[in-house]
């Protein structure tokens, strides 16, 4: 049994002791889960505040609808699919409302302060480098976006990100395949005058190596969902 598999056999059987009324497996599901819904909601919306309010969120209906999670689909990918759907939603929502953190975007300020190592020009020097993936990454459709998120920063599988996103698993090999064409583009253009091998490396390795510490180093509000 691969490690994977491991996983969601332990979550199934909490799912089922959570539906029996056991409060405790509940509890459990979010001390599983929390960290990397945080990081995908950060991920997706842009803003911390908004990734704390979206987590609780999920949680909160994952609780008061779980008897009728059915088990057709794992319970992470259930807790997934609300988390996209629902930060999306709020960064819609910040759009409309013209407002923007990218000055202070907590994606590139996490991954900086964990590969910094306190260095403040190192620092200035991965600000800026992350500053440019972001703004990559971020003009992206939503669709293509969350493809890459899921995939190249949360590992999941083409299978499972087509099973999160209602969508084939050809879809997701296709929007990776056309992302890594759109990032490599817009960073060749924005990196003109800074000549780099990155542009030969897979778009799993170049956008991870660059914001891959943001889902080791994620921190997490010091409340917990009830």
């Amino acid at each position: 049994m691969t490690e994977a598999q491991r996983e969601a056999a332990a979550a199934t059987i909490l799912v089922a002791r959570a539906k029996a009324g056991e409060r405790g497996a509940f509890d459990d599901l979010v001390r599983r889960y929390r960290k990397r819904i945080f990081a995908l909601a950060l991920h997706l919306s842009g803003s911390e505040s908004d990734a704390d309010d979206v987590t609780q969120d999920v949680f909160l209906r994952a609780y008061h609808t779980l008897d009728r999670f059915e088990g057709r689909s794992e319970f992470f990918t259930w807790v997934y699919r609300m988390t996209v759907n629902r930060a999306l939603d709020a960064r819609r929502a910040r759009a409309r409302r013209g407002e923007s953190s990218f000055d202070q975007d907590p994606r590139i300020e996490r991954a900086v302060e964990a590969d910094a190592g306190g260095d403040p020009r190192r620092a200035a020097e991965l600000r800026q480098t992350y500053a440019r993936v972001v703004r990559a990454l971020d003009s992206l459709p939503p669709d293509m976006r969350t493809t890459v998120v899921l995939v190249a920063l949360q590992g999941l599988s083409n299978a499972e990100a087509a099973v999160v996103q209602k969508c084939s698993r050809g879809t997701v090999a296709w929007r990776m395949h056309e992302a890594r064409s759109r990032i490599d583009a817009a960073l060749t253009k924005a990196d003109a005058r800074r000549p780099s091998c990155e542009g030969r490396l897979p778009l799993e390795l170049r956008v991870s190596r660059h914001l891959g510490a943001l889902l080791a180093s994620a921190g997490l509000p010091e409340s917990e969902p009830t």
